[in-house]
Formats: C-alpha cells, sequence, structure tokens
C-alpha cells in the first residue's frame, strides 16, 4: 500500500452518463445478498487459494521486474480457470529500480551494526561506502526548519515515531518522513538520510516503500533503520557526543521496464448499465512474499466476483483489475485509465489494506443512488461492519478513477496490526488469518451483488 497525491482531472474524461432507473427484482435484495454473504463467510476458499499460490509459486514481485511478468502470467491461467471472461494482460512502461547491498553501522562513539534497508528510488553510495556525522531530527518539521546548507557532509537522521490506529491514519502523517524527507535533506546539503521505519512493530526488520527525488532535485541514499535500530541510534545520540556512521547502499535504475495490469471480467446483462471496477494491486516490495500487501487484496476482490458469477449474470459488468507497479507510484492505474477513458464506469473499489476483517463501510454516491448505500449497510451490519458518515476516497490504484468522476465505496478494514508487518520481511502467507480472509469476501460479495443489481443510476457528472 502506497499513498500519493491523486492525478490532476483528464482532458479526455470518462463516459459518465446516467442510465435508465429499472425497476427492482420481485425479491428481496438484501436477502438475497445476505445469502450469498452467509455462504462466502462459511466456505469460500478461492481467496485463501489465490493468496497461497501467489506467495508460494510466485513469491516477491518488484514492479517491473521479471518477477512482477511472472506473477502477470501466473494470473492468466488461473482467473480463466476461475470462469473469468475476457482475460488478458495491459502492459505498460516504467523506469525499474533495483534493490542492491545495504549495510549500516554506527562506528563512533559506540559500534553498533544497524538492520537497515534501501528506500525505493534511493540513490547509491560508492560501492565502499560512505561515513559521516550523523545529525538527529525528532520529527519532519524539525528537518523542514533547519538552516540551507546546514547538513553538508552529514547524514541526517529522523525519528518520527508511527502509532497504530485502526483506520491507519497515522500512515498518511508519519509516511511523510518517508515519501518527502530524504528530498528536504538533500536540499539541506545532506549526502544520505536514515529514518525511523514508517512502521508500529518493534522487530529488526526495517520496512521498505518509496520516496519521491522532484524533477530537477538531486537524489541521495535514503534508508531505513529497523524501530529497535532507531531507538538505539537515538539512546545513543542522547549522550551528548559525536555520533558516526557507515552507510553502504548500492541499488541501480534502468531507464525502461515493463509492468502492466491483469484485467478479468464478469460480463454484465445490460451493457447500458455500465462497468463496476474492483481489484488491488499485483506488485509486492522485494522483502517478502506480499501476502497481505497485496495479494489478499487481489484474492478477496476476485473471490467475491466469483461469488457473484455463481449466482447468476449481474446487470453491471464487473471488471477485476490486478494492477501493476502500486507500490514505486508506477504506471498500474494510470495506464488503465489511459486505455478505458470512454467506458462507462459507473463504480469503483479496491482491497489494499492486508487481510484483517472489515469493520466500516463508506460511500461517495450520487443522490439518486443513495438507498443502494443503505441496502448494502444493512446486508453488512450482521458481520459486525458499521457505516462510517465519512466519504470513500479508495486508494492508490483507482485514484485516476476517482478523480474522474467515478463513484467510489470503501470497504474499511482493521488496520491496528497492518503497520507490524507492511513492507517487511514478514509480510508472508502465515499473517493472514483464514477466517478473517473470509470476512472480508463475503463483504465484498454482499456489497459487489446489491451494487452490480441495483437499479438506481450509479454514474455521477464527470469532473471537468
Amino acid at each position: 500500500m502506497k499513498q500519493r497525491a491523486i492525478l490532476p482531472a483528464l482532458a479526455l474524461p470518462l463516459i459518465l452518463a446516467g442510465q435508465p432507473a429499472r425497476s427492482a427484482p420481485a425479491d428481496d435484495p438484501v436477502a438475497t445478498a445476505a445469502t450469498l454473504r452467509d455462504k462466502a463467510l462459511a466456505g469460500d476458499t478461492v481467496a485463501w487459494d489465490l493468496v497461497e499460490g501467489l506467495t508460494t509459486e510466485v513469491g516477491p514481485r518488484m514492479a517491473g521486474t521479471e518477477a512482477e511478468a511472472r506473477a502477470r502470467a501466473w494470473a492468466v491461467p488461473r482467473l480463466k480457470a476461475l470462469g473469468f471472461s475476457n482475460v488478458r494482460i495491459e502492459t505498460c512502461d516504467m523506469p525499474v529500480w533495483t534493490r542492491g547491498a545495504e549495510r549500516a553501522a554506527v562506528t563512533a562513539p559506540f559500534p553498533a551494526k544497524l538492520a537497515v534497508t534501501a528506500l525505493g528510488n534511493s540513490a547509491a553510495t560508492p560501492a565502499e561506502g560512505i561515513e559521516a556525522e550523523v545529525v538527529a531530527f525528532e520529527t519532519l518539521a524539525d528537518l523542514d526548519a533547519a538552516p540551507a546548507g546546514s547538513l553538508a557532509g552529514k547524514i541526517a537522521f529522523v525519528s518520527h515515531a508511527m502509532t497504530a490506529t485502526q483506520d491507519g491514519s497515522s500512515y498518511g502523517v508519519f509516511g511523510a518522513v518517508r515519501r518527502r524527507g530524504p528530498a528536504v535533506a538533500a536540499a539541506k546539503g545532506a549526502i544520505a538520510i536514515v529514518i525511523r521505519s514508517v512502521g508500529t512493530d518493534h522487530h529488526r526488520n526495517p520496512h521498505a516503500g518509496g520516496t519521491v527525488f522532484p524533477a530537477g532535485s538531486t537524489a541521495i541514499p535514503a534508508a531505513a533503520l529497523s524501530i529497535p535500530d532507531a531507538e538505539n541510534l537515538q539512546r545513543i545520540l542522547k549522550r551528548g557526543k559525536p555520533v558516526t556512521m557507515r552507510l553502504v547502499l548500492t541499488p541501480t535504475f534502468s531507464a525502461t521496464g515493463q509492468s502492466g495490469n491483469v484485467i478479468a471480467e464478469v460480463p454484465g446483462s445490460d451493457p447500458a448499465a455500465g462497468i463496476i471496477t474492483i481489484g488491488g494491486h499485483l506488485d509486492s516490495w522485494d522483502l517478502a512474499t506480499g501476502a497481505i500487501d497485496d495479494a489478499s487484496g487481489v484474492a478477496i476482490t476476485t473471490a467475491a466476483a466469483k461469488m457473484v458469477m455463481a449466482a447468476g449474470k449481474p446487470r453491471r459488468t464487473i471488471r477485476v483489475v490486478w494492477y501493476g507497479a502500486e507500490e514505486v507510484g508506477g504506471c498500474g492505474g494510470p495506464s488503465y485509465l489511459a486505455a478505458h477513458r470512454d467506458e462507462k464506469h459507473v463504480l469503483t473499489a479496491e482491497s489494499d489494506f492486508g487481510a484483517d476483517r472489515v469493520w466500516a463501510v463508506k460511500f461517495t454516491l450520487p443522490a439518486a443512488a443513495a438507498p443502494l448505500g443503505d441496502r448494502i449497510a444493512r446486508a453488512l451490519a450482521p458481520i459486525g461492519i458499521g457505516r462510517n458518515p465519512a466519504p470513500a476516497t479508495g486508494g492508490a490504484d483507482i485514484a485516476p478513477l476517482v478523480k474522474a468522476g467515478v463513484p467510489v465505496i470503501d470497504l474499511e478494514q482493521d488496520g491496528t496490526r497492518y503497520f507490524d508487518i507492511h513492507h517487511t520481511p514478514d509480510d508472508t502467507l502465515d499473517k493472514v488469518d483464514p477466517a478473517q480472509l473470509r470476512q472480508n469476501v463475503a463483504a465484498w460479495t454482499t456489497m459487489l451483488w446489491l451494487a452490480a443489481n441495483a437499479p438506481e443510476t450509479l454514474a455521477a457528472a464527470p469532473q471537468k
């Protein structure tokens, strides 16, 4: 999972004209949804089989690499075997960053090895590394306030500490130290930066993740320390003696590589009713097998679409997208929009926050579709999901669609332990709870069946 700015409005907006409302089916739609919900809750195995297969047979899937290409090739026959139609791969080109050697140690006054990992887009040190004095900052705001040139020849260290929350809201604030801190340190003259990992665990597992060096700025070596090592470094610095660090990072860049999206569909009975696009991202960081981030997301959404398909042809087409290159802010989401902007998208949603239970639902729907939101909320309440009155916003992969005006629903997962595991070597299959995974599938099946068959107009006016 990676937060990033939503794309600006596009010159060629999606076709989002409304469609005529249909009369409701004779049966109670909430009762039918409840039947599917309970079936998924009790017996879905599709999601687990996909997570297990992807993490076992493919493993880590760094964007733009041969491993991500293998993941796309792995996905196609499985989606076809599940009964999906129009299964295909749509590729896109992107630059590729590849991890190299990574080592760090305090060399004085108290020598200590440090568990470290390079941040995506980090520049490289010389092969032999660099050694310099460490200058510490408690927060990103403190780094922002450092005088120009004050870090010349120094290694910056930011100890900004994240806290756990159920909704993951602290990631937006504390994650800025990773996303923006290296560029700020470079502008102040630093020759490198290390940060306390953006996470909530206390294992010696540093958290990977991308950083951004704006056009025209100078990239510097940038790394995350495991939280125990960052705290140890803080204690060393508090002794009041000059602290020096040796840092070795040798990542490489390739100007061009290839990522892409895997697309599969459940065709609807009424083409004029539009397309519901759901999914998650296929790529992962390279430190682990990406079980919660985001093999679970693609598995949950695919399993739900399969459940709806098995119940009969829905009114609207359901399109499942396994997006590429999300972790590095790459081409998956934007390339999907570029290829499909003239199609009639009427709703979107994504799963990219692990595999723990869904506890809340949020909506951003046109006024005419308000009854649909009420039905979904009513059908989800029996499995412990409450309605959050805040608007739904979606995530990184569907951000271009949301910005273009497509209505969106968020099924919010419990993120209390998500950032213990996120972007670490611990993101492995054993962290997925099968019962909670099934609850996710049940929630998604409920939402998707009701939305795909809703008589209301779902489309909203496009943004200009």
